[in-house]
This record gives structure tokens, C-alpha cells and sequence, in this order.
């Protein structure tokens, strides 16, 4: 396993995967995901699964496997479970990757190719929902391939119901915008579009509209439950976001300009 505060690498991606109990089964169709991937000359990926929690549930699904690191902690949601994990990242690129979901094939170079674009802080791809049947679909409101300006993810956020166009769930983000940031807000939910939003506030980000995850929806999923569309809980989540999103917006020398 990986230790915390190894050397960073820069050309490594390291994947994060914040899993809880339920979800330790989809593990292994995400890890075939990344081992399929086909990484440009000289990269190689990193994959840290942390646990949110310490259950014996998660463990048996973790691949033996020396490229993955596996830990685990106190039960915090999403959002701590990868800032826990991210001590144990080594790459110069961080990419989120549910324990759910998976990556199409090509997904990590397309990614590694955008944000090594000049200027570009982060990225996101297209997403398609993988339904219990195994059909999919798709999303009707995606930008067009290319450069995703400051502001214009807070713009259509602000008004289409609180709903990026692009699904944070696909984010690969440089390491050290990532951690100015302060990483994924502590939110019980929604901590990724959080994040997204402060990216999009500070820093050009790039759209790739080739389909880079397979989003499975499936009935235990935390965003399946009542609790997650709670109108109270939900009203404060978008009103912290928004409120962070604008502050970082408005502080000009907080740009982010990769040299």
C-alpha cells in the first residue's frame, strides 16, 4: 500500500474512490474499468479506495493489487473519505471515480490530454446513467467539446434548478488546485458540485463530449435515498455552494493560471 506523504509523481493520476459497505460490491467492475484503460506513454494510475468507515464489508472486494491503496476511518460521508484518501495520492492529477460507477475505455487519457492543456485547471466528460437493466442514458444539456470558461458552470447552475451542465462525477482536477481549494466541501451530499463550482469560479476548465463514465443508478446509491431531496437540507447545500462559489469568484487574485 501507499504511504501518506509519498513524493509526488507527475505523471501518475491518482483515482479516488470513497466507498461505504453497500457499495463494496460494485468495486470490482470499477477496478476493470481502470485496468482497461489504455495510459499515454509514460503515465500510470493510482487507485485509492478509502472506506468511509471501518466496516470487515469493504475489504474482501479491494483488488490485490500494487497499484491500489486501501484505508479506512471514521464514517464522515463522501466528502471526508476522499480528503482522507488524498493523503495517500501521489499523482499530480486527481480524478474522482465512484465505487459505482466506472470509466469508459479512453476515459483517464482524454483526461490527462485536457488539463495538460495550457490553462486548463480542470475537466469533466460526458456521463451516461447505467440503468438495473443495462441500458443507458444520456444527458440532453451538454456544452459542445472544448474550453469551459470561469463563471459559465455557476451561470447555468444558478438558473436550471441548481444542476451543473457538466456531471461532477467525472472530475480530474490538478493536485495543487485541488488542495488550495481545500478539496470537497463538508456537506452530507452535493460536496462535488461544491467543488466543481469553486473549480469553475478560479480556473478555465475543459469538456470532453466523449463518454468518459458510466453512472450506474441502482436503489441503495446515497443519492437514491429520501433524505438526500430533503427541500430544508437541500435549500442550505445549494445556498453554502452558491455563497463559496461567488465569494471565490469575486477575489480576482485568486485566478488560477497554469504556467
Amino acid at each position: 500500500m501507499a504511504k501518506a506523504h509519498e513524493r509526488i509523481a507527475d505523471e501518475t493520476i491518482s483515482v479516488i474512490t470513497a466507498v461505504h459497505a453497500p457499495g463494496a460490491k460494485y468495486l470490482p467492475d470499477a477496478y476493470e474499468s481502470l485496468v482497461e484503460q489504455e495510459m499515454p506513454a509514460g503515465w500510470e494510475w493510482q487507485w485509492v479506495v478509502q472506506e468511509d468507515g471501518e466496516s470487515e464489508a469493504v475489504a474482501p472486494f479491494v483488488p490485490d493489487d500494487a497499484r491500489v491503496s486501501f484505508g479506512q476511518g471514521r464514517a464522515g460521508r463522501a466528502a471526508m473519505a476522499r480528503t482522507m484518501g488524498l493523503a495517500r495520492a501521489r499523482g499530480s492529477l486527481v480524478k474522482v471515480l465512484d465505487a459505482d460507477d466506472m470509466l469508459t475505455p479512453g476515459a483517464l487519457a482524454r483526461d490527462i490530454a485536457a488539463v495538460s492543456r495550457p490553462g486548463i485547471g480542470w475537466t469533466t466528460s460526458r456521463a451516461l446513467d447505467l440503468l438495473p437493466d443495462g441500458s443507458t442514458v444520456g444527458f440532453d444539456q451538454d456544452p459542445p467539446e472544448g474550453p469551459i470558461e470561469r463563471g459559465v458552470v455557476l451561470d447555468h447552475w444558478k438558473t436550471h434548478d441548481h444542476r451543473p451542465q457538466v456531471h461532477p462525477a467525472t472530475l480530474c482536477v490538478r493536485r495543487d488546485l485541488l488542495l488550495a481549494l481545500g478539496g470537497w466541501m463538508s456537506l452530507p451530499a452535493s460536496e462535488d458540485t461544491g467543488l466543481l463550482l469553486a473549480l469553475n469560479a478560479v480556473s478555465r476548465g475543459w469538456f470532453s463530449a466523449q463518454t468518459g463514465l458510466l453512472y450506474r443508478k441502482w436503489p441503495g446509491q446515497v443519492t437514491s435515498h429520501e433524505s438526500h431531496m430533503d427541500e430544508g437540507e437541500r435549500t442550505a447545500r445549494m445556498a453554502v455552494i452558491g455563497a463559496r462559489a461567488e465569494a471565490l469568484a469575486h477575489l480576482a487574485q485568486w485566478r488560477y493560471e497554469d504556467d
